[in-house]
């Protein structure tokens, strides 16, 4: 299993990105997919995740209302929109995936993670 994030840059506050991640291996339709990031000098904490059908989400009190995650089954692609950025959305930002979906926001529970993107959010 291989992902590959993408779309992360420089952006002004209240501007929008849109982060990619590419997946090859196993059918992905069978992985929950989740987002994550890590700002420096802090620990990596959830920010989105989908179900592998699409029909549920789970969001961070964070980013709920600004970020919206989907994915593209047919296109072994998963997506992160993001808008109305602001400062503290400057991380690094990964893209991971795992079977079952309890405990969504765990870190621990996701068995594939990507590199990360750098999102960075200028005052």
């Amino acid at each position: 299993v291989q992902l590959q994030a993408s779309g992360g840059g420089l952006v002004q506050a209240g501007g929008s990105l849109r982060l990619s991640c590419a997946y090859s291996g196993h059918t992905f339709a069978h992985y929950v997919m989740g987002w994550f990031r890590q700002a420096h000098g802090k620990e990596r904490e959830f920010v989105a995740a989908i179900s592998w059908a699409g029909t549920t989400t789970y969001y961070a009190d964070s980013v709920k209302g600004r970020f919206t995650i989907s994915r593209d089954n047919a296109k072994n692609t998963g997506y992160l929109q993001m808008n109305t950025l602001n400062p503290e959305d400057t991380a690094a930002y990964y893209c991971a995936v795992r079977y079952g979906i309890d405990q969504p926001m765990a870190v621990s529970r996701y068995d594939y993670w990507g590199q990360g993107t750098l999102v960075t959010v200028s005052s």
